[in-house]
């Protein structure tokens, strides 16, 4: 059952994937080229994940296993989500009077908590898995945190920035979606765990919105005198 999930997951994500790829490069990529740096690495680790997977599958002998890859990619992938919300929290701090401790204090305390909790949670004595999905959910909450004061910042703007409250939306069901997922993943160590569903739909509705909030709004026709 899981690897239905998983496949379905890739079926629609891949194209989701690149969507967002094609619409960052006819221009946005300018504005935010950490988000088009993220899309391009999750695009490449979806690749090698599918690879990995099929390998595993087939009984063809691989360097690691599956679930070696899909961790290694998910701790990149987290680390070049968070530099995306630090991203979108300058361009939104930029009018804003006090910005400088503003983005000292989030982002310190953000990675002061991602270290810490990397710490804690790191033991080479048990898979990777185990303590992984431990740190990423932490990520995730520390993340999501970030992302709520982005979308106070854009809330509370006199000048609403429509594209920046879609992509700070996006990321939020994402991040709520991880956190609650990985916790539900170590309460029910199950083959097919409701976390996996939940993570998956999430990601999906979050990638959805961010294609919505990057690609060109065609102008409207005029009419012919």
């Amino acid at each position: 059952m899981r690897a239905t999930l998983q496949w379905a997951g890739w079926l629609i994500g891949i194209p989701l994937e690149i969507l967002i790829i094609a619409a960052l490069a006819r221009g946005s990529y300018r504005r935010y080229p950490i988000i088009f740096a993220y899309s391009i690495v999750l695009f490449l680790t979806t690749v090698i994940e599918i690879s990995a997977f099929q390998a595993s599958r087939s009984g063809i002998r691989i360097a690691y296993s599956w679930a070696h890859y899909y961790w290694v990619d998910e701790g990149l992938r987290q680390a070049l989500m968070f530099a995306v919300v630090i991203s979108l929290i300058y361009m939104a701090s930029e009018s804003v009077r006090t910005r400088r401790p503003i983005r000292v204090c989030l982002i310190c305390g953000a990675v002061i908590f991602a270290g810490a909790s990397f710490l804690i949670h790191y033991d080479s004595r048990v898979a990777i898995g185990q303590w992984m999905t431990l740190w990423t959910r932490d990520i995730d909450f520390s993340t999501a945190i970030l992302d709520f004061a982005l979308w106070s910042m854009l809330v509370a703007s006199r000048h609403k920035n429509t594209q920046l409250l879609l992509l700070s939306g996006g990321l939020g069901i994402q991040f709520a979606g991880d956190a609650i997922g990985h916790s539900l993943r170590s309460l029910i160590p199950s083959a097919l765990s409701p976390g996996d569903v939940m993570m998956l739909f999430t990601s999906l509705a979050g990638m959805w919105i961010w294609w919505q909030a990057l690609r060109p709004v065609p102008l409207p026709r005029t009419a012919a005198n």
